[in-house]
């Protein structure tokens, strides 16, 4: 694949297919003597050739040999790449390349009217759909993927580990121990570096456990001053705690101090007391039943006559 094609797919622009030349440079604009050999070189944008910006028809049949003629929609236009070398552009009328054109670079011997085609392509635009871009193997397992039954491969340069006090041999032949840092209690090979415990503080405070997330956006108190929140050891602590309330839903997760949620151990709601309803006596009617419904002799007269009567 040729420079002209790399470029064109990383998005380089390329020059104006017709320009004037551009003006010389006053006496006063013009560089000192000098400083004649530092200043930057203009590129001279290339002259437009009229036989290769014409040859459409040639470009067309170029790309009608790899693709499916049907596919060639109508002629986009042409741009001047470098001296007698053009590029032309069509359009694909192919469905499943929306938003994707067809090109032909075409170029020429210098004082030759025989045109050489240097290659052809179908490129993709702003609209284009494309692949994603590639991502090496090693590093698609993305944080969430790892199942109970996988195992993930040891990293010796992890950047996010460092070396930490150890009590421990290396094998068994190796009885020498690793002092490079120290840490009360631990015997562990490695520890966390400042790099990875910067990591896991930007995790956890971009999470939805973090002061801008959608339940501390709502939260009428922090975590700080809650009841359940259970403090950390290390540096974090001033920032960070573990959720110890079985009703949040971050329980047994790590939360910033000042997020919150509707859990709150100090935090209640307005309390309706219940109102006993009054009774209702319809005095429309001649009788009243104010006794047990299970009373056989439920029904009193009121004695009353009905009003108007």
């Amino acid at each position: 694949m040729s420079e002209l094609f790399s470029r064109w797919k990383s998005g380089v622009e390329s020059a104006p297919g017709s320009a004037d030349a551009p003006a010389p440079a006053s006496a006063e604009q013009a560089p000192a003597p000098e400083d004649r050999r530092t200043a930057p070189r203009r590129q001279a944008r290339p002259a437009a050739d009229a036989l290769l910006l014409d040859a459409v028809d040639i470009a067309r049949e170029a790309i009608a040999e790899a693709a499916d003629p049907n596919h060639i929609g109508a002629h986009l236009g042409a741009v001047m790449e470098g001296q007698r070398l053009a590029t032309h552009s069509f359009a694909c009328t192919a469905r499943a390349y929306r938003g994707w054109h067809w090109v032909a670079v075409l170029a020429r011997a210098p004082r030759s009217k025989r045109i050489t085609v240097c290659e052809t392509a179908l490129l993709p635009g702003e609209d284009a759909l494309v692949a994603p871009r590639w991502l090496p193997w090693e590093d698609r397992l993305r944080p969430g993927d790892l199942g109970a039954r996988d195992t993930l491969p040891k990293v010796d340069d992890d950047p996010n580990l460092e070396e930490g006090f150890e009590q421990v041999p290396l094998d068994e032949d190796d009885a020498v121990d690793q002092v490079p840092i120290f840490e009360l209690g631990l015997g562990r090979r490695r520890v966390l570096s400042a790099h990875g415990i910067s990591n896991a503080a930007l995790r956890w405070q971009d999470s939805e456990a973090g002061p801008d997330g959608e339940y501390a956006k709502r939260a009428s108190a922090q975590c700080s001053t809650c009841g359940y929140l259970m403090p950390m050891a290390g540096s974090l602590r001033t920032q960070f705690g573990v959720c110890a309330n079985g009703w949040s839903p971050f329980d047994g997760r790590v939360v910033a101090l000042d997020s919150g949620c509707g859990a709150h151990s100090e935090t209640d709601v307005d309390r309706q007391t219940p109102d006993s309803a009054e009774p209702v006596i319809d005095d429309l009617a001649d009788t009243v039943d104010v006794s047990d419904p299970a009373d056989s002799a439920g029904t009193v007269s009121a004695g009353a006559a009905h009003p108007g009567s």
